[in-house]
């Protein structure tokens, strides 16, 4: 920030702000506390060589992901981020079993309201079974991209032998 007002990293640690601080576009003032976790768990000058090697362009990117994680190992020590991301996607794949359960129910009321005849294949000639195929009887398979879903959601992934999900 320059000589007025230190960053907030300059402030936590005591030390004078200059003019070409690492920190200071990236940890202003007004928000002590986002240095302040990123310090805690990874250190200012871990910090500080991260940033130092990454394009200019690509910090404040950068400076984010270090505040989602350093949140993420406060909350979780364990874990960090990656259970938070692991419970996203558990949660994700319920939400597609119970998509493919209610597609599926959707289909057994549909098939009780407009059963599909079956003609027989002897008297089918080719044309008539390529334009059934095509036509009649994919409405009635039409589960779209979560046809696997029971089947992915029953191989649940979970991380070092812990279920994420409570």
């Amino acid at each position: 920030m320059g000589g007025n007002s230190p960053c907030a990293s300059c402030k936590l640690l005591r030390r004078r702000c200059t003019k070409d601080c690492t920190f200071a576009p990236y940890f202003p003032s007004d928000d002590p506390q986002k240095f302040a976790i990123v310090h805690k768990v990874f250190g200012a000058s871990n910090v500080s060589k991260m940033l130092q090697e990454i394009p200019v362009q690509q910090r404040a990117d950068a400076v984010s992901s270090l505040v989602y994680e350093a949140n993420a190992r406060v909350r979780d020590p364990v874990y960090g981020c990656v259970g938070a991301i692991s419970y996203l996607q558990n949660q994700v794949s319920e939400l597609q079993m119970q998509l493919a359960v209610a597609q599926a129910e959707i289909l057994c009321i549909q098939m009780q309201h407009d059963p599909v005849v079956m003609p027989t294949p002897d008297i089918i000639d080719s044309d008539q079974k390529s334009y059934f195929l095509q036509n009649e009887f994919p409405q009635y398979l039409n589960f779209g991209p979560s046809t696997n879903v029971i089947h992915d959601s029953l191989k649940r992934e979970n991380i070092f032998g812990h279920d994420m999900v409570s």
